[in-house]
């Protein structure tokens, strides 16, 4: 399997991973069980805009994590955030929702990803097709995305 994301990632000339699995569910728990990667190192990249729709953002999460879209507003200057809807961010991006990456994305859009990720030595993202996993080095995404790294996540409330 050869994705516009496959290609991207190639011209850099770094190791990474390819793992392939049969697309039956969206979703970062299906994938992690279906690629055996644990759920906190398995990306979620989801794509948010302003209400306005002249804003949009990739957002990197944890597969085990919510995205708090008002941290993610705070984090943009941007006054409310809210998910983009299927046809928005497959427009976007070129991809289908379900194996959207920041890797050759038809549009570049800033990036912010959620601190968790940071510690891990490798994580996986989709790479630009449903059933299509892209294992690295965390320093190496880091280092070809340029994100913020902020505290993104939904933080649970114990009563």
């Amino acid at each position: 399997m050869k994705t516009r994301g496959i290609t991207y990632l190639e011209q850099f000339h770094f190791p990474f991973e390819v793992y392939t699995y049969s697309h039956e569910k969206k979703g970062a728990e299906f994938a992690a069980e279906a690629t055996g990667v644990p759920l906190e190192r398995m990306i979620k990249t989801l794509v948010v805009g302003d209400t306005t729709r002249t804003q949009y953002f990739f957002v990197l999460m944890p597969g085990h994590l919510e995205l708090d879209l008002k941290k993610a507003a705070v984090a943009t200057g941007v006054k409310r955030l809210r998910m983009a809807s299927v046809s928005e961010a497959e427009r976007l991006t070129g991809y289908q929702v379900g194996g959207i990456s920041p890797f050759g994305s038809r549009k570049t859009l800033p990036i912010l990803m959620e601190e968790q990720l940071k510690p891990h030595i490798t994580v996986a993202i989709n790479g630009g097709s449903r059933g299509c996993i892209i294992a690295l080095k965390t320093d190496k995404l880091i280092e070809l995305l340029n994100p913020r790294i902020l505290p993104l996540a939904q933080t649970e409330v114990h009563s």
